[in-house]
């Protein structure tokens, strides 16, 4: 870790807009990746002209699942190809992660898909060692920074969320933050709900950005149950919207503005340790 003796400010662009976000959960059909096509397909359609950006659960095509010799798709396969389509249907971004086969090795894989055809890819660091996930998929090697309408967005994957060093909101030398909107894709489990819950908090009140978490609800084929708890967070952590264990797809509006004045008010950032992830 090094010093700074600068004091930057967390700016942000002068081309922001406000940002229109929908969340949508859904009892992922287990090893379907076709039916889960469907499902979402009929919730996400709706949407077309009433939002920016459409955050789908993690392996949404089939469930949080190990067996990745049935359920992984190529890296242009028939789900990407599906939320290629699907993105430029209804003129927003659609994202989400998928089980991914790219030459050798499976990736946890969230496929960022903008509706003009062009995409980025996250694939997921932190492996769920308690599932064995670390034993059949590889870990991504960096974080993922993209931009919609003026806002920088950081989409990280389920057990991500434990690691708040990786998380961690740096800025620029011309003052910029990192991200201001810290996403995460999850089939994040009934028993572990309240940290679920927790943990989407603390990481928006430590990096003075909103917050989105978009988890699946009902039960997998490995007989473990979902409640949801999809939520878009403000930088205090409190709730602007919050889903509870049914299908549903929610929109809310993020504020520029308000992100803006939150930061000016409470600049915690000038006191925070500098520090570079490797």
């Amino acid at each position: 870790m090094a010093g700074n003796c600068d004091e930057p400010y967390l700016a942000l662009e002068q081309t922001m807009q406000d940002l229109r976000v929908s969340l949508v959960q859904a009892d992922t059909r287990w090893h379907d990746a076709a039916a889960n096509r469907e499902l979402y397909g009929s919730l996400v359609r709706p949407l077309a002209g009433q939002t920016d950006l459409v955050v789908l659960p993690e392996t949404f095509t089939s469930g949080f699942t190990n067996e990745t010799l049935g359920n992984a798709e190529g890296a242009e396969g028939a789900s990407v190809s599906w939320m290629r389509a699907l993105a430029d249907e209804i003129g927003a971004v659609v994202t989400g992660s998928i089980v991914t086969k790219d030459g050798d090795c499976h990736y946890n894989r969230l496929s960022w898909m903008r509706p003009d055809g062009s995409s980025a890819t996250y694939d997921k660091r932190h492996l769920f060692r308690y599932a064995d996930e670390h034993k059949r998929y590889t870990p991504g090697k960096e974080r993922l920074i993209v931009e919609i309408k003026g806002w920088r967005v950081c989409p990280l994957i389920c057990y991500d969320l434990r690691f708040p060093v990786y998380a961690r909101n740096r800025y620029t030398k011309d003052g910029r933050a990192d991200y201001d909107l810290l996403i995460h894709v999850a089939n994040w489990p009934s028993p572990r709900h309240y940290a679920w819950q927790t943990l989407l908090r603390a990481r928006s009140i430590e990096n003075l950005c909103y917050g989105v978490g978009v988890n699946r609800v009902g039960v997998d084929g490995n007989k473990h149950t979902y409640l949801g708890g999809s939520c878009v967070l403000d930088p205090l952590g409190a709730p602007l919207v919050e889903c509870g264990a049914q299908t549903q797809a929610v929109t809310t509006t993020l504020s520029a503005e308000a992100l803006q004045a939150h930061r000016e008010r409470f600049p915690f950032h000038l006191d925070a340790d500098t520090f570079s992830l490797t």
